[in-house]
């Protein structure tokens, strides 16, 4: 009762100003925390019900990235292991044990907009580290990419690969890529991408049970969550993680 008196007095207010700020499925999130928990399992159930072709059993993905249908805030995240830089396998699980994760979901360090958004959050981990909070940034990568993007950024924090976006299948904000993309995908993805996806990019804060408290999705990846809105969000969410 407590997290929903909170959702409304905060993240209702923050993501519709977010939602002003750069578009997204703020909106979207927001008004979920007005309905219980049934109701809103049951909209995401119908929003997640055309995800496989009837009668195929073959997995059809959103055309564009507004078409997708993300996990909401309140919901948790799937289990999943995913590769560092060294091709080590971590399990997030055990990641966001730890202590509460600022997740970062990015296209890959050859996009010019994610490479930005990485410099920007290396200057913003020491405030949430103070506040109590760890980073970690996943994209399509290949481990080998996110060791060049980790040398070349002077990153202190962990990247994750998610090669062949099972991850971001997960999170529901995969889809297809458009065509500029498929000589791309299968070079940085070390062909792990076999079905030519790409994640919209989102910011997550997840407690350490892995539940969703705050996020941004845009599907305009020209427009990234605002370092300010972030440390809002990750201080607003503190004493209750």
């Amino acid at each position: 009762m407590v997290k929903n008196n909170r959702y409304r007095l905060f993240l209702t207010g923050f993501l519709l100003f977010a939602g002003v700020f750069g578009g997204a499925y703020a909106q979207q999130a927001a008004n979920l925390q007005q309905i219980g928990p049934t109701d809103k399992a049951a909209t995401h159930a119908k929003l997640k019900a055309t995800a496989t072709e009837a009668g195929s059993g073959k997995e059809i993905y959103p055309m564009t990235p507004y078409d997708i249908s993300p996990l909401l805030i309140g919901e948790k995240i799937e289990e999943a292991s995913l590769k560092d830089a060294d091709g080590r396998s971590v399990e997030l699980a055990k990641v966001f044990d730890n202590k509460p994760t600022v997740l970062v979901m990015y296209r890959g360090g050859w996009c010019p907009y994610c490479s930005k958004q990485l410099s920007s959050l290396q200057e913003l981990e020491p405030e949430l580290i103070a506040l109590g909070y760890q980073l970690v940034a996943v994209s399509t990568d290949a481990p080998e990419q996110l060791r060049t993007t980790l040398e070349k950024k002077e990153l202190k924090y962990t990247l994750l690969s998610d090669a062949d976006l099972s991850f971001a299948r997960s999170l529901g904000i995969a889809y297809k890529a458009p065509k500029e993309y498929l000589q791309l995908l299968p070079t940085s993805t070390g062909g792990m991408d076999k079905d030519l996806l790409l994640p919209v990019p989102a910011v997550y804060i997840v407690d350490k049970t892995g539940c969703i408290q705050f996020e941004y999705i845009n599907p305009d990846s020209r427009r990234r969550l605002n370092g300010d809105l972030l440390k809002a969000a990750a201080l607003s969410l503190k004493p209750f993680l």
